[in-house]
């Protein structure tokens, strides 16, 4: 899933300029895919109709907007996590606090199902690293 998406796409990626970087990740740089405006708009949009394939472009326009916001997101978080650790850590408190961790994955269970609870995984380890 969301770990075959980094693989594949040549690992973590930083934030942006001024925010901390999350595990060694490098900034966030969008890029057009290969082939850019020479594609045909049906092959860009999976239609031909002049309407529907601008309706589609608005609106990847605004999931990468999302997309950027998520990524920007992820890595502020990861972060702030990060420093939660260090912090307790360096007074004497434990890696880990399992009922923050418990209360996180029922938070997105509750809000998004099955798939919550993978996501909230995934936050998880990018804050605090495997176990």
């Amino acid at each position: 899933m969301m770990a075959d998406v980094m693989e594949q796409s040549g690992g973590p990626i930083r934030p942006e300029a001024g925010r901390p970087a999350a595990q060694g990740a490098e900034p966030a740089v969008a890029t057009p895919p290969p082939g850019g405006d020479a594609e045909p708009a049906e092959q860009q949009t999976g239609t031909e109709e002049p309407a529907a394939a601008a309706r589609i472009v608005q609106i990847r326009q605004r999931i990468n907007e999302i997309d950027n916001a998520l990524i920007t997101l992820w890595q502020e978080r990861a972060a702030l996590s990060q420093e939660v650790g260090v912090t307790r850590m360096a007074s004497g408190g434990t890696r880990l606090v399992l009922s923050r961790e418990r209360e996180i994955l029922e938070r997105f269970r509750v809000a998004l199902g099955a798939d919550g609870t993978q996501l909230a995984l995934l936050l998880l380890r990018a804050g605090r690293g495997p176990l």
